[in-house]
């Protein structure tokens, strides 16, 4: 297990079904506006805010919520020190994956929705300290590494997305996103499947119960624009090693058993 200060491995039980060739280490953050500011910007519009896995597992438990809301209002009021702090995290776990012989894999987006691959350039570490003009204290970074994914080639970065304008974009070799499903809006569904049709991109759909997606696998469904094979989901989260224009099935969990907006189906 792999404690950083943003990111953890060993935490969830569905990527931990992956852990041998692989270890997952996944950031959580506060989803929605819970630290104040957007950070699922599709949410509402897919309809999942009530079925977020926040509040599952762990996250159920006060201090759990109480760490997300303060890691993600560090990433809102201090960006520049958040990717400090998540540089620092990533390269100790690709040195503890190192000693203990694994690849490293990390999901930035274990709660949340950000493109990452946009605007989130890199350095490593203070260099100096200047006094501005108005005689103020400035701290300036070192050199621009660029985005993390080209600081940390080493690393196998996946996530799921509801912003399926991210998909058409020329995203980095070593990250992988997959769409993720619901037909709680039309315009989104037919968006999210155009998509999908359109780039090859694999889609998640979480079906009502385990029993209903067991069906589905290894059949052809349809949704919208896309009709592909189902995998189960379940098996393992490491989805960078999925088939290609698969659906993947996954099974509700935690407070999406009840959800009744079109984010679950069935």
């Amino acid at each position: 297990m792999f404690r950083g200060t943003l990111i953890r491995s060993g935490n969830n039980a569905k990527t931990v079904k992956g852990d041998g060739e692989y270890e997952t280490a996944i950031m959580y953050l506060a989803p929605f506006t819970l630290a104040g500011a957007n950070v699922c910007p599709m949410a509402e519009t897919a309809g999942c805010v009530a079925g977020c896995l926040n509040t599952a597992g762990r996250g159920r438990m006060n201090n759990v919520q109480i760490a997300r809301i303060n890691k993600t209002k560090r990433y809102l009021n201090d960006r520049i020190a958040f990717m400090y702090e998540l540089v620092d995290d990533l390269e100790r776990f690709v040195r503890y994956c190192r000693r203990k012989g694994v690849k490293p894999a990390v999901r930035l987006n274990g709660t949340s929705d950000i493109q990452w691959e946009v605007a989130h350039n890199t350095s490593r570490g203070w260099v100096s300290h200047n006094i501005n003009a108005a005689g103020q204290r400035e701290e300036e970074w070192g050199e621009n590494r660029g985005s993390i994914f080209e600081l940390f080639p080493e690393i196998q970065f996946y996530d799921y997305t509801k912003v399926y304008k991210r998909v058409y974009r020329e995203l980095p070799s070593n990250y992988s996103l997959v769409l993720s499903y619901s037909e709680a809006n039309p315009r989104y569904a037919e968006a999210v499947t155009k998509a999908a049709h359109e780039t090859g991109a694999n889609m998640a759909v979480v079906y009502r119960a385990k029993e209903l997606r067991d069906y589905f696998v290894d059949k052809l469904a349809q949704y919208g624009d896309v009709c592909r094979d189902v995998i189960d989901g379940d098996q393992t989260d490491l989805r960078f090693l999925d088939p290609q224009r698969v659906i993947v099935g996954l099974y509700a969990k935690g407070r999406a058993k009840v959800d009744t907006s079109g984010f679950v189906v069935g």
